[in-house]
């Protein structure tokens, strides 16, 4: 292998980060960064990082270095501040108080190292009043209400453990954004800065929609009827999306995820299933907002007979001759990378471990040139690259620049050029508004789909579409395409987000585009790529959860087929939480991909190198998702499930019933454990009881702590165990029974800066997520959405075209808005 510090291929080549996180969302993130070319040096303690203790492992700490350090020791602490004086970026996952002890606070390594760019990943942020709160995913989950938003996982009533780390895939790629447009700025300043964020705005950016209307249903109460739960308690359908969004098995008991959302494609799906004629019928009057829950049910049972009377294959036939059908398998992780799309585009490598063999793993994230951005390496063993890390293997750090360093928002001058529609793509942009760029997003005159997904007008496409200036144009038309292509001209980057070759058609591809400027950078997104055998399949959440594997794992369904039609039921609906609630999906998941390709594209640009055919797919950066769930080797232990109830993973990481509601309790290491049984000394003796003497017999016998502890925590309210045991530095939170969405608006949460105000023309004076980085030094925008069109004009007149020829083109219904 290379020495530490010397170049490797990719965009981020040359860029050296020293990796001292020791938990899931540093792991993604630095594993991120050494597939685009980084030199990613793992600084870990002498018996190994915690990481690799994960299942997938071989995979996340991928091309990465291994030096070993005992922090607490003086000499090794020597040997840190000489890789920090030559590293570029530092990221790291300690606690607030950790880095204080240590002396790595952000202001302590500012000073020292002016240049450095330092990412904090915690689990809360280091300000407010959650900041000492461990830093466990679950808490996380518990405390802001997605698991009462997935409670539909659970055979019993109240919130439900979720299996998937969607947290930490937001914070992971939020660190990753920050660190880039850190680095971005740094060009200019020559001084680096810290970042940070955190798990809790890290799952806020997961919802497409949800969050505008649970703000309506607040601010109108009786306007709308909510409906939190696309099923009701008896498990009967009550939102008219699960009909387009059907889950059930065909005739050889496989079952399947249909996406059919748009008019258009729900149109095809009730042609393929006769029931077109059906409507006809006065009795479904309405449809699909259906009065009782008998009608909606027995509708709901029509469109599964008419799946069940066909096999997998015959499904597969009539998709392949029906391009507006789309239907996915549910799969495994593992099953996942053998997806057609998968196999097409060369997205499942398998990479040669020296110890372990073959391991099996998606490839980069970003695509190049019809392949992998690098070729990947296997992880390093513990402390390899020991003896790489001296002085003689450096060259001189870069001094720092002296002058002032500007608090400008990082991507001040970036302008981002958006075509695009729904939320999976375009929020990635939305991204990049909230750290400075302009992101003028052209639309069509009838505006992008998302802006009506809701029944208020606007809220569906309120997130999407803040911090963008919307300029509506029908490119169709020569006039329009000559306005896209004036735009073009002025802009840095692109953001394309066509199905398949319809970018092409258009003539607002990637080739077509930098005709007009070579020195655009370009990022082509969609749902599975721009050809290959899904390319013309549209792609929503809950298809690519199933095809992906996550529905499965957080489901924990194996897919077999149903006993009768009342386990199909039960199944559907434990399916459908398991991919389609809309608080943590795998849109938010593929945002995140794209903001990050956007970054990587920008940042090479700067260094003078234009990439070309940048792809990223829902599918594929679901499944980079999934590498703790799908790397695969012959030695790889089973990941572990949460019981069948869905309380939790252990006695010690799960939920329990308290006086008005449950707690989640969170105490799962070794080390974890004298602080829980000293603050639970006054209920229950458990350093006396055998059982639970080390942490051997405390696995042997879960059952029984369970035992022990469900009696002690029935005795309190929720927010009292959460404060008493919070204060001791114990992981208890309450498990809050209300929407995510709802729940960070609250005051409560927006006074911790999860939220912060905002001005819409729709929504005046609002509550909105707060940007997902907080930069030390430079300033984020926080802005509200757009109106279709509503910068039009603005827009057109830096074009250089005058009043008389905007009317002109308006007459036209060559463009809309104002």
């Amino acid at each position: 292998m290379p020495e530490v510090g010397s170049a490797s291929g990719g965009p981020l080549a040359g860029l050296v980060v020293a990796d001292l996180s020791t938990t899931l969302p540093g792991a993604q993130a630095t594993q991120f960064l050494a597939d685009c070319g980084a030199e990613v040096i793992m600084v870990e303690p002498p018996d190994g990082s915690p990481l690799r203790d994960l299942a997938g492992w071989p995979a996340l700490l991928r091309g990465k270095r291994s030096v070993t350090l005992d922090l607490h020791d003086d000499a090794d602490l020597d040997r840190l501040r000489t890789l920090l004086g030559r590293a570029d970026v530092m990221v790291n996952t300690m606690r607030p108080t950790t880095a204080e002890r240590l002396g790595l606070t952000h202001d302590a390594l500012s000073a020292a190292y002016p240049r450095l760019v330092v990412a904090t990943i915690t689990g809360w942020g280091s300000t407010g009043p959650f900041r000492d709160y461990k830093g466990w995913e679950a808490l996380v989950m518990a405390k802001t209400g997605v698991m009462h938003e997935k409670r539909g996982l659970a055979p019993r009533p109240g919130p439900a453990y979720i299996t998937f780390a969607y947290a930490s895939w937001g914070a992971a790629h939020a660190a990753v954004q920050g660190v880039l447009a850190a680095l971005l700025e740094r060009e200019t300043s020559g001084c680096g800065q810290a970042v940070e964020t955190n798990l809790v705005t890290g799952m806020g950016s997961m919802d497409p929609y949800n969050w505008f209307y649970e703000m309506v249903l607040e601010r109108y109460p009786g306007a709308f009827e909510p409906m939190d739960a696309a099923y009701d308690d008896q498990g009967r359908p009550q939102a008219y999306l699960i009909y387009a969004l059907l889950v059930c098995p065909t005739k050889d008991g496989r079952w399947l995820q249909f996406a059919q959302v748009s008019p258009k494609l729900i149109g095809a799906w009730l042609t393929e299933l006769d029931l077109l004629k059906e409507l006809a019928n006065p009795k479904w009057q309405g449809f699909p907002m259906l009065p009782t829950a008998e009608l909606r049910t027995e509708w709901w049972d029509m469109m599964i007979e008419r799946v069940g009377s066909r096999t997998l294959a015959e499904w597969q036939q009539a998709m392949a001759e029906n391009p507006d059908l789309s239907g996915e398998l549910f799969r495994t992780p593992e099953d996942s990378l053998d997806h057609p799309q998968t196999a097409y585009e060369g997205r499942s490598v398998t990479v040669t471990d020296p110890e372990l063999g073959p391991v099996r793993q998606p490839s980069t994230l970003i695509h190049a040139d019809g392949r992998p951005l690098t070729e990947l390496r296997p992880a390093p063993r513990l402390g390899e690259h020991n003896e790489a890390l001296s002085v003689a293997n450096w060259d001189e750090p870069v001094p720092s620049v002296p002058g002032s360093a500007p608090d400008d928002p990082p991507l001040k001058g970036v302008t981002v050029l958006e075509f695009g529609s729904m939320f999976a793509g375009p929020y990635g942009a939305t991204l990049l508004a909230d750290l400075g760029a302009r992101v003028i997003k052209v639309e069509p005159l009838e505006g992008d789909n998302i802006r009506n997904l809701v029944a208020f007008p606007e809220a569906g496409g309120a997130k999407v579409l803040q911090g963008k200036e919307s300029v509506a144009i029908d490119f169709t038309k020569p006039e329009g395409l000559d306005l896209v292509y004036e735009l073009a001209k002025r802009s840095d980057i692109v953001l394309q987000c066509f199905r398949g070759k319809a970018a092409e058609r258009s003539k607002i591809d990637e080739a077509s585009l930098k005709a007009v400027n070579p020195d655009l950078a370009f990022v082509t997104t969609s749902g599975y790529g721009v050809d290959g055998p899904f390319a013309h399949r549209a792609a929503y959440a809950p298809s690519v959860g199933a095809a992906s594997g996550i529905a499965l794992i957080d489901s924990h369904d194996p897919g077999d087929a149903p006993a009768d039609l009342d386990d199909l039921h039960r199944r559907a609906v434990q399916l459908h939480a398991g991919g389609a609630v809309p608080a943590v999906q795998s849109d938010g998941i593929a945002a995140h991909g794209v903001g990050s390709a956007l970054l990587v594209a920008l940042y090479a640009k700067r260094r003078g190198t234009i990439l070309s055919n940048v792809v990223t797919t829902m599918l594929g950066t679901v499944q980079q998702a999934m590498i703790p769930y799908n790397a695969s080797y012959a030695a790889r232990p089973a990941n572990p499930a949460a019981d069948d109830q869905f309380f939790g993973m252990s006695a010690l990481y799960r939920m329990y019933p308290a006086v008005d509601g449950y707690v989640f309790l969170a105490a799962p290491l070794p080390r974890e454990w004298p602080a829980l049984a000293k603050a639970l000394s006054p209920y229950v003796d458990l350093h006396a009881d055998e059982r639970f003497a080390d942490a051997d017999s405390r696995a042997a016998h879960d059952d029984d702590l369970v035992a022990a502890l469900t009696p002690v925590f029935a005795t309190k309210t929720k927010l009292e165990w959460e404060r008493e045991l919070s204060a001791q530095d114990v992981g208890c939170v309450e498990v809050v029974e209300a929407n995510s969405e709802l729940v960070l608006q609250t005051d409560p949460y927006f006074e911790a800066g999860y939220a912060v105000e905002a001005v819409s023309p729709i929504f005046e004076e609002h509550r909105r997520l707060a940007p997902l980085c907080r930069f030390s030094r430079s300033r984020t925008k926080a802005e509200a959405g757009c109106t279709i069109g509503q910068h039009t004009d603005a827009v057109l007149r830096e074009l250089g075209l005058d009043e008389a020829a905007i009317a002109d083109l308006r007459a036209k219904e060559v463009i809309g808005g104002s």
